[in-house]
């Protein structure tokens, strides 16, 4: 009797084995992935959005772009898994430098809360509000961009003064 090796099933089912360590490195289970927003942290912000104004706890002009002219922004966000009073931090960043920090109170499971931050005239590119649970963990991260393309794009006038520290 002769020894052949493995049938052509056998080494079909050994290629796909080969495949399992690339796979496990790649899956959030293999550990190759950063951890998502708010792990270890019991809030979860079910909504969130930049716009231009709130009305009876909704946000009204919501949207990723503004115009460099926008004047104020808010950063309205619906906070979930509170189960007892605590707060949140909406911290709020130009170009990943922060220039604005609020402390906000979440009174209950479900709780809608914002903050607002006046844009000096010229202060275009990227922005960020990241949400902070009491420990300051990340819960939530909104990205925009202010830019005279978008105040172009609503037919409004560009204005490009130098960006000046104004505290709000």
């Amino acid at each position: 009797m002769r020894f052949r090796g493995p049938s052509r099933r056998d080494r079909q089912s050994f290629r796909h084995l080969a495949l399992l360590p690339l796979l496990l490195a790649i899956s959030p289970a293999g550990g190759a992935s950063a951890a998502p927003e708010g792990a270890g942290s019991a809030l979860t912000v079910p909504q969130a959005s930049i716009c231009t104004e709130v009305k009876d706890r909704e946000a009204v002009g919501a949207a990723t772009q503004f115009p460099t002219a926008v004047g104020r922004l808010y950063c309205l966000t619906k906070i979930a898994g509170a189960n007892e009073p605590t707060h949140v931090t909406h911290l709020w960043y130009h170009e990943d430098k922060q220039v604005h920090k609020v402390d906000l109170s979440v009174g209950g499971p479900a709780w809608r809360t914002w903050s607002y931050k006046t844009i000096p005239p010229g202060w275009a590119g990227s922005w960020r509000v990241d949400v902070t649970d009491a420990s300051g963990v990340v819960i939530y991260s909104i990205p925009f961009t202010i830019s005279d393309q978008a105040a172009a794009a609503k037919g409004e006038p560009s204005s490009t003064p130098a960006p000046k520290e104004e505290p709000n």
